[in-house]
């Protein structure tokens, strides 16, 4: 049975989470409900740096936004907090290494949302997201825009879709590999286009970046600080965002909604996660100041900027979020009839 989008993204869209006390985008809300559980932390915590541990490549967006937090949280823990990239295997090189790492608060884990996609996708994924972590919160979200050479002829997402019809499996499009949030989300959008389309995985979507730029692959979902450099540049083409709204930053160009969509959406996010057994004082004393990080003006500005949305959980709830991401993105897999490898 077809089931909608928003059904697979309830809990990044209008859902309960949304809607409810699960769902924190008004920074007062958050230090409101932070602010009685945060006298439970530890005081002695952190008494050395902490180590995010980003399984990414440098440069990419969980990168560059984890880095940002990193400074910000430092500030209120009052200790360093460094960042080391351990990219390979897909992410599960960098989730593997924090899942083995002491439950202390000094070494977690900064990830887009494919740590709960991979559990789907793999079929040795080395860990078990809900034994495995716990959730410290999110930190933000973000669209992808469907880009595509400018010199490539369509001029619309409608003029994108006749041709990709009328040349069923000749075109392809990029991902950041099989099972990331960019593959599903353009997989996604395609079968609801009803078009076919050769799928291309790279290690990266900055990987992949340079057979699109060149026309070789006809076009690829990106996050929106990704490839507004290229797209200002005239480069690239946006033919449609992803979001429930056209962003601000790019009022010109309409939501794949606006389009003849109206049932589609899709969203990223990242987040921070600490191995289990991390004492719960601990990962309060993280998750408060994850939130002073993301509520700060200056980085709420910066997010803004690069087309991000605040997205902000206590550590209980976004450790709920996991769980039923996890459920409905096995579900996505089993849609889009992706195997495991």
């Amino acid at each position: 049975m077809s089931v909608t989008p928003h059904f697979y993204f309830l809990m990044l869209l209008e859902t309960r989470f949304m809607k409810s006390k699960f769902w924190l985008p008004a920074a007062a809300t958050v230090f409101a409900l932070a602010s009685a559980s945060s006298v439970m932390a530890d005081d002695s915590y952190p008494t050395h740096p902490v180590r995010i541990i980003v399984n990414v490549a440098p440069g990419g967006l969980t990168d560059v936004v984890t880095r940002l937090v990193a400074q910000r949280m430092s500030e209120t823990l009052g200790k360093g907090v460094t960042v080391e990239n351990r990219a390979g295997g897909d992410g599960l090189v960098g989730i593997r290494y924090v899942k083995a790492a002491a439950p202390d608060g000094y070494t977690i884990l900064a990830a887009a949302g494919t740590i709960a996609i991979q559990p789907s996708v793999k079929l040795e994924p080395g860990y078990d997201l809900n034994k495995d972590f716990v959730g410290i919160g999110p930190m933000a979200r973000s669209p992808l825009l469907m880009v595509e050479s400018s010199d490539l002829p369509d001029k619309s997402l409608p003029a994108f879709v006749a041709r990709a019809k009328a040349n069923p499996n000749k075109l392809s499009y990029g991902s950041a590999g099989v099972g990331s949030t960019t593959h599903l989300g353009a997989a996604l959008f395609f079968k609801r286009a009803g078009v076919s389309l050769l799928h291309v995985p790279y290690k990266g979507n900055g990987a992949a970046m340079t057979d699109v730029l060149s026309g070789r692959v006809a076009t690829i979902f990106d996050a929106y600080g990704s490839s507004v450099a290229n797209v200002k540049a005239g480069k690239l083409r946006v033919l449609g965002v992803t979001s429930t709204a056209r962003l601000p930053s790019l009022p010109n160009v309409p939501t794949m909604a606006e389009q003849g969509y109206p049932d589609f959406s899709y969203y990223l996010y990242l987040c921070l996660v600490a191995p289990a057994g991390t004492p719960p004082a601990v990962v309060q004393r993280l998750s408060d100041a994850l939130h002073a990080a993301t509520a700060s003006k200056e980085l709420m500005a910066r997010f803004t900027d690069n087309g991000l949305e605040p997205m902000m959980m206590q550590p209980a709830q976004f450790s709920q979020f996991l769980k039923q991401d996890e459920t409905n993105m096995s579900k996505l897999v089993a849609e889009l009839g992706i195997e495991k490898r």
